[in-house]
């Protein structure tokens, strides 16, 4: 076995590619640019979606109806496995779970999920729990208080 044997196991980067530097690098010459041309020419570069003059896809289908993307709620969310984290006794919110970063999402509203375990007694204060998340809060020992959209207390059990 000698140097030259040895493969890419173990290798942490891939070699780069030495464009432009003699035919032995195996991309001389024209340097993947092929022949003439814009795309050959210093400076070339397209913007997104151009299909080389064709109509491009986002021109040629229609766009009827109605989309609610500028109108969505958007929620940071957590699942309840993640507030194990916590220590016992502790009122989670928004503004603790952004600290602790356990999500990195960031958003005015707060939504908790029901996946995983929940192992300690937890006061957990959000806009949306889910039906599970809820039933292991409380089964933990610990209580929800549901927000409204602006922060305020809305119910709590």
């Amino acid at each position: 076995m000698d140097l030259q044997s040895i493969g890419k196991k173990g290798m942490a980067h891939e070699a780069r590619k030495r464009i432009a530097r003699g035919p032995g690098s195996g991309l001389g010459k024209t340097a993947g640019r092929g022949h003439k041309g814009w795309g050959q020419r210093s400076g070339a570069s397209r913007r997104p979606g151009y299909e080389g003059g064709q109509m491009p896809i986002y021109r040629r289908v229609p766009k009827r109806g109605f989309t609610n993307a500028s109108f969505r709620t958007d929620y940071t969310i957590i699942n309840v496995e993640a507030l194990n984290a916590f220590e016992n006794g502790a009122t989670v919110d928004l503004e603790a779970v952004l600290s602790s970063a356990l999500t990195s999402k960031v958003t005015p509203l707060l939504k908790v999920l029901g996946n995983g375990k929940l192992d300690k007694k937890l006061t957990v204060r959000a806009q949306r729990f889910t039906k599970s998340a809820s039933e292991k809060i409380t089964a933990a020992g610990g209580s929800i208080v549901l927000l409204d959209a602006q922060g305020r207390e809305a119910s709590a059990s």
